[in-house]
């Protein structure tokens, strides 16, 4: 089985998949997390993000970062990742490996932005988790706060609305809900609401 599950950022669809995965056994991949590496490690070489041909390259090094890496979990590295998921020529270099991922067995969970619209149409259970802009920018806050950040919060919304329309907007693989997807509102729902939400969904599937 392959659990799809997209949104935008902040929405709290990393931990929901990551708790899936535990639940059912399955596999977990965070494809949030390819798009940082490419963006790390542009970052760290001083490339221009805008680079085409840099990121491409940088896209097939992406085994080069640990995912213990804290510099994954940089805002600048967000914002990085936001950019050079743009390019079209990385969305192609990741393309097959996420897909490879995503049929090992007994089962997958992806998350990111195009798993059941481009990446995994064929998923089983497609999820689009979302929130409300001001909540997701709280959500992010809160957590910058607690690893000792000193952040503004309005800049956070401000950056995340950027964000959102960047991913939104771009020309390939754009941040939307597929047409089979369930849509999965977290504004007023806390991690177990949301699991429990997915559970029926994924269970249903399951017989």
């Amino acid at each position: 089985m392959i659990i799809a599950v997209d949104g935008p950022v902040a929405a709290g669809k990393g931990t929901l998949a990551r708790r899936i995965a535990e639940k059912y056994g399955f596999h977990y991949l965070d494809t949030g997390a390819l798009y940082r590496a490419v963006g790390l490690l542009m970052l760290k070489e001083g490339q221009d993000l805008s680079d085409v041909e840099a990121a491409a390259n940088m896209a097939a090094r992406v085994g080069e970062v640990s995912p213990e890496d804290p510099g994954l979990r940089e805002e600048s590295t967000g914002g990085a990742a936001s950019i050079v998921a743009n390019n079209s020529e990385v969305r192609a270099a990741l393309l097959q490996y996420q897909r490879n991922f995503a049929h090992r067995k007994p089962g997958t969970v992806l998350d990111g932005r195009d798993i059941g619209t481009v990446v995994c149409p064929e998923a089983e259970v497609k999820l689009f988790i979302t929130a409300t802009a001001e909540i997701r920018a709280r959500r992010r806050f809160d957590e910058l706060i607690a690893k000792g950040n000193s952040v503004s919060y309005h800049d956070i919304l401000a950056d995340l609305k950027i964000r959102d329309a960047r991913d939104q907007g771009r020309t390939t693989a754009p941040l939307k809900k597929a047409i089979d997807a369930h849509l999965l509102d977290t504004s007023k729902l806390d991690i177990e609401a949301a699991l429990n939400a997915a559970s029926v969904l994924i269970d249903n599937r399951l017989g």
